[in-house]
């Protein structure tokens, strides 16, 4: 047991989908024990949830303030904590463990505001602790493939990069009926100015920069509420100009029937393109300029080391998405471990970090205020300036 690392949890308590996923992602490798939590905002229902989890009732808090006070102080308190939190509360929590030294495992996006955003960038700069945003697709083994071609040169010089992220769940007024997920997620003052954009067009907007390693320059956006009443917007369409000229076009949705989780990436350049969607994640589509399209599979013929290291088993056998958080997982891990050790992180490492998110919170409130503008293009290095 003494392996693994002391984990603790704010938020995820009983019916919150995403407390779980987290859970589940740092078991998979072993890396984690989950010894405490403040799972709710009220004592009564954390220690609720803690008997559920098998949490002892002594380590289960009412206030992530105390939690954080409390397990600094002890012989045994949590290394790292996961905050699984709606938006606004991502900054407040964060800031109290990292001012304390312990690590933090943060779901995205960073913040529900840019000027939080900003200054939780300043107290993890002040830190020792690490920060991880768990940006999960990053984690997928054909990204890691896609991310690895690209900077090796096998495409070329980047000129096109498309993304798209399509949901239909919010295609009704779901937040009228009571659901918890669709009433935070669509509440400006929890989940902040963006609502499709937030909640997964900074997914597309992460993986694409994680791909290409491209740096957005400009953009303009034109946002839509196309659900009467609704306060965030449901549907976006962003275009945008990366340095070194290529040129990019995202969208994001949550009202487009017949689509669940569709997050799909493209990228062409000077030689060929690579294309991935999340729903069919083991294969990466690969076409040389001139030559027949040629499908790659996961730990299959042409994978590559980038994509075999978070790869757990063989080709054919389908990973997905508890995996490809899991890595995410395993590589904070790995990055704890070092930090611990005193010894540099290993390069092979790539999670997302506090930079990343910054980004993505700088991302949604510059395409907020292009959609308010008429569309009109917006400098983005204004927004992450600190």
């Amino acid at each position: 047991m003494g392996h693994r690392i002391r984990l603790g949890m704010v938020g995820g308590g009983r019916d919150a989908f995403i407390g779980g996923v987290h859970r589940i992602a740092s078991r998979i490798d072993d890396r984690y024990e989950l010894v405490a939590g403040a799972f709710s905002s009220t004592p009564e229902k954390s220690k609720a949830s803690a008997a559920d989890l098998g949490i002892a009732q002594d380590r289960a808090y009412g206030d992530f303030t105390q939690m954080a006070k409390r397990e600094a102080r002890l012989k045994n308190g949590i290394e790292a904590v996961a905050i699984v939190t709606p938006n606004h509360m991502h900054y407040p929590v964060a800031r109290e463990f990292l001012k304390r030294g312990i690590h933090v495992i943060c779901d995205k996006p960073l913040t529900s505001t840019l000027a939080d955003a900003k200054k939780l960038a300043k107290v993890a700069a002040s830190s020792d602790a690490l920060f991880v945003l768990t940006h999960n697709y990053t984690g997928y083994p054909m990204i890691r493939q896609a991310r690895d071609m690209v900077a090796k040169g096998e495409i070329g010089d980047i000129r096109l990069v498309q993304v798209e992220y399509a949901q239909d769940w919010l295609s009704e007024n779901l937040e009228e009926t009571g659901q918890k997920q669709a009433g935070w997620r669509t509440d400006p003052e929890r989940s902040g100015a963006g609502g499709s954009t937030g909640d997964i067009g900074t997914h597309a907007f992460n993986l694409a920069s994680f791909v290409s390693g491209l740096k957005l320059e400009q953009l303009c956006a034109d946002l839509d509420s196309f659900v009467d009443g609704r306060r965030v917007d449901d549907n976006g369409h962003v275009l945008m100009r990366y340095e070194g000229g290529a040129k990019g076009m995202l969208w994001c949705s949550q009202v487009a029937p017949g689509n669940e989780n569709a997050l799909k990436l493209r990228i062409y350049g000077s030689k060929g393109g690579l294309e991935w969607a999340q729903e069919d994640p083991n294969y990466l589509w690969y076409t040389p300029l001139g030559e027949p399209k040629r499908l790659l599979t996961r730990n299959g013929a042409g994978a590559t080391a980038a994509g075999q290291r978070v790869s757990r088993i063989p080709g054919g056998h389908p990973e997905g998405y508890l995996e490809g958080f899991a890595n995410i997982y395993s590589e904070a891990a790995e990055a704890i471990r070092a930090k611990q050790a005193g010894e540099p992180v290993s390069g092979e490492v790539a999670f997302p970090g506090i930079e990343d998110g910054l980004k993505g919170v700088a991302f949604v409130a510059a395409c907020v205020d292009s959609s308010k503008r008429g569309g009109n293009w917006v400098s983005f290095g204004n927004y992450v300036k600190t």
